[in-house]
């Protein structure tokens, strides 16, 4: 069941940006003939007055389709209110509507988790660090560091029950490149010794490929107003926005070290899933963190992606007319072949390495 939940959490993000697409279209009255959730064979469809709605094999994203380039369209080329015929900023505003809809949808489910759950008040904390290696080739899990292991002490100082054990943990880390360093692990009933060596990074400082987490348990209490849940949700949705900004950066500036975290659908379905079967009330903010993934992942100037389009209206306003369309249909159908390349690659990885565990 938190497999599925997991999956109904992506199928409605990506419905999310979808129909932020279809919507700023239709309110402007723009022409659209399909809405699609998935690419490939259709798996069900339904026709509208207008609009073709379809479920598809391949459940790696979605698309709002329009009749400007449908051969079968018995609409006139020089319809008003077909998408090519409009001023750039009406399709820009189509174009990022998916993002924005992403944006928005992740703020309110941040705010309904507010409601349901209640406001962070304290954090009751236990001895040590709560720790995850990034994937199986890291170095902390070469060494024997698993999913849900606790890092009791590392060099024989003792890791306490309070907000300072993580930077602890990560000073002791960052400053022994290249040299062994001891960790006491609390792995499920047992106590163990580990031995590890951190990498020397592009910064100089060390790093074994692990995530640090506080160990224990936030307290909540009820929400003074309506008003608090808005404004603790905003520095929250902040918070993961510029969270999310900064590993795309260090994704482009430390390629190398990070391009291992880089998870595909498998894995994103893996991880909601576990936080699905701890807490179902975890699914809110996993769906807050993967739709603002979605959103900048979308806003990126990559072919095939909604940033692809909108660097080709930005040409366009620049130069006053658009590009040939035959090199626009080139560069986007390229970036199409390999954004699905990619995702069955991942799936197809993934799959292996979650079978083979």
């Amino acid at each position: 069941m938190s497999v599925l939940a997991a999956i109904a959490v992506l199928a409605i993000l990506i419905l999310v940006h979808e129909l932020g697409h279809f919507i700023a279209a239709r309110s402007q009255g723009i022409h659209v003939n399909r809405f699609s959730l998935g690419f490939g064979p259709v798996l069900w469809k339904y026709q509208g007055t207008e609009t073709e709605y379809a479920v598809r094999a391949f459940p790696l994203g979605g698309f709002v389709g329009f009749p400007d380039d449908d051969p079968d369209s018995d609409i006139p080329p020089n319809d008003p209110n077909l998408l090519r015929n409009r001023p750039v900023l009406d399709r820009a505003i189509v174009i990022s509507a998916g993002v924005i809809a992403n944006l928005i949808f992740a703020y309110l489910v941040l705010v309904l988790q507010l409601g349901i759950v209640g406001i962070p008040e304290k954090f009751n904390y236990q001895p040590g660090v709560l720790v995850q290696p990034v994937n199986e080739q890291s170095i902390a899990y070469q060494a024997g560091i698993r999913e849900g292991d606790i890092v009791l002490a590392v060099n024989g100082q003792e890791l306490p029950a309070s907000d300072k054990s993580t930077a602890i943990l990560t000073k002791e880390i960052q400053t022994h490149p290249n040299q062994e360093i001891a960790l006491k692990v609390q792995q499920k009933n047992q106590q163990v010794s580990l031995k590890l060596t951190p990498a020397l990074g592009a910064d100089g400082k060390g790093l074994v490929g692990i995530q640090l987490g506080p160990n224990g348990k936030p307290v909540f209490r009820k929400p003074n107003s309506p008003f608090e849940i808005f404004s603790i949700a905003a520095n929250r949705f902040q918070q993961l926005f510029i969270g999310t900004l900064n590993g795309f950066g260090q994704l482009i500036t430390n390629f190398q070290q990070t391009i291992g975290q880089v998870s595909g659908p498998v894995n994103i379905v893996k991880v909601g899933a576990k936080l699905a079967a701890d807490d179902s009330t975890n699914l809110l903010s996993f769906a807050a963190i993967i739709s603002i993934n979605l959103a900048i992942i979308n806003i990126l100037p990559l072919p095939a992606l909604d940033g692809g389009q909108l660097a080709f209206l930005l040409i366009e306003g620049l130069r006053g007319k658009p590009l040939p369309s035959r090199i626009q249909e080139g560069v986007m159908q390229t970036g199409l072949v390999l954004l699905l390349g990619l995702g069955i690659f991942l799936i197809v990885k993934e799959t292996i390495q979650l079978t083979t565990q």
